[in-house]
């Protein structure tokens, strides 16, 4: 029988952390050993999330008492920018790190959590940086594209307001939201700096967020090199991510129902413009809460402790395969 894993989270009391929780809670090979918020100590985790049955409370651990705990991995879910205090002790202690945040993205000495690309340098690794949210669904819309690309493609991204958090602000206040959408910082984005490093290829990214609160609908413009049809799309997409089970392929164009709550991707939508078949567009959906954080960063945490990379997931998709 395998040995229960322990898993330590630095920073729970946000919509990412609350969900991590929630999954790791019913896994059936990890156990939550702590979890540390500064500003929740002492609360118990079942009084400040609705329907969560535990009887754990908040600490309120300081980065030496982290790394000294009694667990396997440390989960970082910090604001960007204070991941390394509690990153670089838990690793001299021999932990294992999953860092949420953006900090380590660009750090070639960390692995860059994309399953689906990079599944093989994720198995049994210790420090791992988790993706954007947006940058998950870009990338899996764009990665098959990545050698064909003639110019910078655009991509076009909506997001439901749980993506700004819950310090409050114009991005996730319902009243402001509601009937309306809103653009926002339309260039120079760190997601657009993320998809290009990962890509290899600059990238035009502007995000919005809409009334709804969690999902994600990416749609990518791209020029190609050569011409090329919807049809051939569709298969190029089909064996790229055929060992890919949390990646669906359809002709038709993904709809957030069908990921929202769950932790798959759906890409679909393949189209080429007629005037000029060097003009595709493709469209990618997740869930930011799931795919493009915390059931992301548990199949994560399942290769890093060498488990099955879906164990304590729930099924990928909402709606029937097509």
């Amino acid at each position: 029988m395998s040995r229960v894993s322990s898993v330590g989270i630095i920073g729970g009391r946000g919509y990412v952390g609350e969900e991590l929780i929630r999954l790791l809670l019913s896994h059936p090979e990890f156990e939550i050993g702590f979890v540390s918020s500064r500003s929740l100590g002492g609360q118990r985790l079942d009084q400040v999330f609705e329907a969560m049955d535990t009887d754990l409370a908040f600490s309120t651990f300081s980065p030496d008492e982290a790394a000294a705990a009694d667990v396997d991995h440390l989960v970082l879910a910090l604001p960007n920018g204070l991941a390394r205090d509690f990153a670089e002790p838990a690793l001299a202690a021999g932990k294992g790190v999953l860092d949420i945040s953006a900090d380590y993205r660009f750090d070639s000495g960390w692995v860059y959590g994309l399953p689906e690309f990079n599944r093989d340098r994720l198995a049994g690794a210790r420090p791992v940086s988790n993706p954007g949210c947006y940058a998950t669904a870009a990338q899996l819309a764009l990665k098959p594209l990545a050698d064909q690309l003639a110019e910078a493609p655009s991509v076009f991204g909506v997001s439901g307001y749980s993506g700004a958090g819950r310090t409050p602000s114009d991005r996730n206040n319902p009243e402001r939201l509601a009937d309306n959408l809103l653009p926002y910082k339309l260039a120079g984005h760190g997601h657009e700096s993320e998809i290009g490093h990962q890509l290899g290829h600059q990238v035009r990214f502007m995000p919005h967020v809409a009334q709804f609160f969690r999902g994600i609908s990416v749609t990518v413009s791209a020029t190609m090199f050569a011409p090329v049809d919807a049809e051939g799309l569709l298969a190029k997409f089909n064996r790229f991510y055929q060992d890919a089970p949390l990646v669906r392929v359809q002709p038709e164009i993904p709809e957030i129902a069908q990921v929202r709550n769950r932790p798959g991707a759906v890409i679909g939508g393949f189209t080429v413009d007629p005037r000029d078949p060097h003009r595709v567009t493709v469209v990618s959906c997740i869930d930011n809460l799931q795919k493009g954080a915390a059931s992301q960063a548990l199949q994560n945490l399942n290769l890093m402790a060498g488990f099955d990379e879906l164990l304590g997931l729930n099924e990928p998709f909402s709606l029937p395969s097509s």
